[in-house]
């Protein structure tokens, strides 16, 4: 764990010098989502609904699956050209492993990096959900973790993916085929309900879509206890095969 801790150490001194270049999708991207989406759109939704979606104001409806999204999107960064540079362009994981570091330290300091990262958006995000007033401090705490959790299911398989590549020609198709179709199909804007019935199985086991069912039963209220053990069944799923997955490709680019 030693070890581990000082990959996460390189990753933060890293992040000291570049978190200025990261400000717009930290800070102020979810002001931008919460003002267009949420109380823009959501004006409109409100009113042709009812008062709201599916019992509640459209913005409080929508903040949680943003929150999931985010976390997805940031996870999505920095587990691509990070980890492609890490081992392809400036080969600091080699450096790291000509040390005693081994490859399976590199990727438990690079997971505990994810989640400081993820931490990082997902406080901000529900800071400003708080001042929208999309939720209240105890739910907007709980979905915290749950955003977290979100984030490293993605993150995790992509780092094992990446690092198998020898060109960043496949990162457009990750974001093209995968997460911007997750984004708009996940139930981030609308309930799973309102997919087709063949794709409602597909979505639900998606880590996007049970983040998002999971963040919104804790904002809304109401979580229902069988489906919240599915969601974080399938989140701790995507983690624990993309760890293992990694700690693999790692070795192999790494070792053999």
């Amino acid at each position: 764990m030693n070890h581990a801790i000082r990959v996460l150490e390189y990753q933060l001194l890293s992040y000291r010098r570049t978190w200025r270049g990261g400000l717009f999708t930290t800070f102020l991207a979810p002001v931008m989502f919460l003002l267009a989406m949420g109380l823009g759109l959501g004006t409109f939704v409100d009113g042709s609904a009812g008062g709201g979606l599916g019992g509640v104001p459209y913005l409080v409806f929508l903040a949680p699956g943003l929150l999931a999204s985010n976390a997805m999107q940031t996870a999505a960064g920095e587990s691509m050209y990070p980890i492609m540079s890490g081992i392809t362009w400036n080969r600091i994981y080699q450096a790291m492993t000509s040390t005693p570091i081994r490859p399976r330290d590199v990727v438990a300091g690079l997971a505990l990096w994810l989640v400081v990262r993820l931490a990082i958006v997902s406080v901000v995000f529900v800071a400003v959900m708080l001042l929208f007033g999309a939720t209240s401090i105890g739910p907007g705490v709980l979905m915290i973790p749950v955003a977290i959790l979100t984030g490293l299911a993605f993150a995790l398989p992509i780092v094992a993916f990446s690092v198998t590549q020898r060109t960043d020609a496949m990162f457009p198709v990750i974001n093209r085929f995968i997460i911007v179709p997750l984004f708009i199909f996940s139930g981030t804007f609308f309930p799973l309900e309102q997919l087709p019935a063949l794709l409602q199985p597909i979505a639900w086991v998606t880590p996007l879509a049970n983040g998002v069912s999971l963040a919104r039963g804790i904002a809304i209220g109401g979580l229902d206890p069988a489906l919240a053990v599915w969601n974080l069944g399938v989140l701790v799923a995507y983690c624990a095969v993309g760890l293992a997955w990694a700690s693999r490709t790692f070795h192999r680019r790494l070792v053999q």
